[in-house]
């Protein structure tokens, strides 16, 4: 266990500049990279009468103007904003030079003419491991150095345990996507009243090459004829993107509240135009309320107290909007299923072991038997914490 320790002071080293994103709500989010997908001699998917590179343009541009007017301090970087062709690479290298806290690509879809509905994606797992392997390659560099065992403590870019510590960052943005994923489709959902197609995770290579949360919201269909004419109207567009920004909002506030200072909220319409009325899902903060006292809602576990232990590491394998009974059938054939409630999202686990390298080979097995996207979280007492900070408590014991 102090070798896994050791390891992770010197990835904490490492990977402070290319991983600047903080888990556990220790970073306030303060820059979005806005991607219009498509541009230029690239016009995406074709409507009968409009190009995604358009509409997906349109979009981004009102969501950024919406983030900026609701949030004053948040700084909006557009990858694009007029019609020119941007490399999917520069897109992420923009995202990775600013050091965004979360990156947003917009697209539409196209399909059979009765396909509808939007979907929100996320790095798919086989593109997580795909970065361990170039971190792994772009690190080996230290073994060119004299005696760098001494000088980096021992640390072996080739080391399992080190892979292992480092995976745990790759899987704070998988986690963090997908909440902001699922809040994304809910607006969708609720709020636009569009066909909610769920999140799904795969290999985008816009999303592989960012080293931040991300996701990229296919906003409907240009080959279904109605969502074509909704997507290329002014209203449609404001109101995707408005879906978008509450989404923002509410993912925002629950993550950083404690950062929050009373200038930081503005109080922004996104049902109305012109900004006359708040709507409901605005969160008012009392000005004479401490800063510190402000807690986000929705971080409450729902582990059972009676398997509460000091410190337990557990595998993250699905989320859901709504809670379901951990009898489901969809949970056939797993043991010990627990579900806690954070970022507005209910969150199912197994497992309850007592060591990482446990909860790494119980994540091998889920993946195994069909749970590829799975993932090792930690708790203390029943809350969640983050890996690397139960590794730190299990040492000092």
């Amino acid at each position: 266990m102090k070798r896994i320790i050791l390891f992770f002071s010197i990835f904490l080293t490492f990977f402070n500049n290319s991983y600047n994103q903080k888990t556990d709500n220790k970073r306030s989010i303060n820059t979005v990279i806005i991607d219009a997908g498509h541009g230029g001699n690239d016009p995406g998917c074709l409507g009968s009468k409009s190009k995604e590179k358009d509409v997906a343009l349109s979009i981004a541009l009102k969501l950024g103007d919406y983030i900026k007017k609701g949030f004053p301090n948040v700084k909006v970087i557009y990858t694009r904003s007029t019609d020119v062709f941007v490399e999917l690479y520069n897109r992420a290298k923009i995202a990775n030079d600013n050091k965004a806290d979360l990156f947003i690509s917009i697209h539409c879809n196209s399909g059979k003419s009765t396909a509808f509905g939007t979907e929100t994606w996320v790095m798919g797992l086989n593109k997580t491991e795909a970065n361990l392997e170039v971190s792994k390659k772009e690190n080996s560099s230290i073994l060119m150095e004299e005696d760098y065992q001494s000088k980096y403590d021992g640390f072996d870019p080739n080391s399992p345990e080190a892979n292992i510590i480092f995976s745990l960052f790759q899987n704070a943005f998988l986690d963090q996507s997908i909440n902001f994923a699922a809040l994304v489709q809910k607006q969708f959902k609720t709020k636009v009243l569009m066909n909610d197609r769920g999140v799904k995770q795969a290999g985008f290579l816009v999303l592989y090459k960012t080293t931040m949360p991300g996701v990229l919201v296919e906003t409907g269909f240009l080959s279904n004829k109605k969502e074509e004419e909704f997507l290329t109207t002014v209203k449609g567009q404001e109101l995707i993107a408005s879906a978008i920004y509450r989404a923002f909002k509410e993912y925002k506030i629950s993550y950083d509240a404690n950062a929050f200072t009373n200038k930081d909220l503005v109080y922004y319409d996104t049902n109305t135009i012109n900004n006359k009325t708040i709507d409901s899902s605005t969160i008012k903060i009392n000005k004479k309320d401490s800063v510190k006292n402000i807690k986000p809602k929705d971080v409450t576990n729902i582990i059972d107290n009676s398997k509460k232990q000091d410190v337990l590491f557990k595998v993250q394998f699905t989320t859901s909007p709504t809670k379901k009974s951990l009898t489901s059938k969809e949970f056939k054939g797993l043991t010990d299923v627990d579900v806690y409630f954070h970022a507005g999202l209910y969150k199912y686990v197994v497992g309850n072991e007592k060591t990482l390298q446990g909860a790494v080979n119980l994540q091998k097995k889920m993946q195994t038997n069909g749970y590829k996207d799975s993932f090792v979280v930690a708790f203390l007492n029943g809350e969640r914490i983050s890996p690397s900070d139960a590794v730190k408590i299990l040492n000092k014991k």
